[in-house]
């Protein structure tokens, strides 16, 4: 992980039109939203309001009126493993999907159009990692960075980067920077030269019942305090708080399974 562009440890709005391949949104399919929203408001403080509805009931939560992540609603005949997936800002979502096809991908769901927030897909790479494309119209993504509560940083965790990490270079634009010190088998994903994103390759570390997955980091005020409150909300520790270079982390998942980090800045 790394200070990310519109991420950084700074409060700043982020609600403009973002570069092609920025990761411009995060969103949650579970199977009771509603236990989730009580979850997530107090974890994070977040309040919901309604979204486009076409892939059935939707909320965009919200951080101070402003939006930061979508909660829906996953068929009920349909038992998918629940996960937090990160959309990638696309000037032209079909033409980014049949990018994703050529390059060896596939693509589940659409393009479609989300009402008139904006049009979307959803897709997965060569390895089998979800994620989603977002073509913004009145929705642009993530309005509010650098505060508890908000997406931090987006992390994919696949058994090695080469090839995945130019099927992401090929579909998105990404520069690649490589960094393998110690036998360290990582990408840090950038736009202009700022990192947006990074691919971990950790071969056979990755756990037999996910397989390759994004991660997405939220920013809180007290990584403890924090993972305290999230295992008496009914969530659970999978990886527990530790100090690295970026702040201090620790991998959770939510009560019904979906993973993610929470990470409290340096100061």
């Amino acid at each position: 992980m790394t200070d990310a562009r519109g991420s950084d440890s700074r409060i700043g709005e982020t609600n403009a039109r973002r570069v092609p391949g920025t990761p411009c949104w995060v969103s949650l399919m579970v199977h009771g939203p509603a236990a989730t929203h009580d979850f997530y408001g107090a974890l994070f403080g977040w309040e919901f309001r309604p979204g486009p509805q076409q892939l059935g009931p939707y909320a965009r939560a919200l951080l101070d009126g402003r939006e930061v992540a979508g909660i829906g609603q996953l068929p009920p005949d349909r038992q998918l493993p629940t996960a937090w997936t990160p959309y990638f800002a696309s000037d032209d979502v079909n033409r980014t999907a049949d990018t994703v096809r050529l390059c060896g991908g596939t693509v589940g769901v659409g393009p479609l159009d989300a009402g008139e927030a904006g049009r979307m897909a959803i897709g997965s790479d060569p390895a089998g990692a979800v994620f989603g494309i977002w073509q913004a119209a009145a929705h642009l993504g993530t309005a509010v960075a650098g505060v508890p509560g908000t997406p931090a940083w987006n992390e994919l965790l696949t058994y090695e980067t080469t090839g995945v990490a130019k099927f992401y270079e090929t579909v998105f634009g990404f520069e690649l920077d490589p960094e393998t010190p110690a036998g360290r088998d990582h990408v840090t994903l950038r736009l202009d030269g700022l990192p947006v994103a990074g691919i971990h390759g950790v071969g056979d570390a990755l756990p037999r019942d996910r397989g390759p997955h994004w991660v997405t980091y939220f920013e809180v005020a007290d990584t403890d305090a924090s993972v305290e409150l999230l295992v008496g909300l009914g969530g659970h520790v999978l990886t527990p708080a530790e100090d690295t270079a970026h702040g201090r982390v620790a991998t959770v998942a939510d009560p019904e399974g979906a993973r993610f980090t929470v990470v409290q800045r340096p100061r």
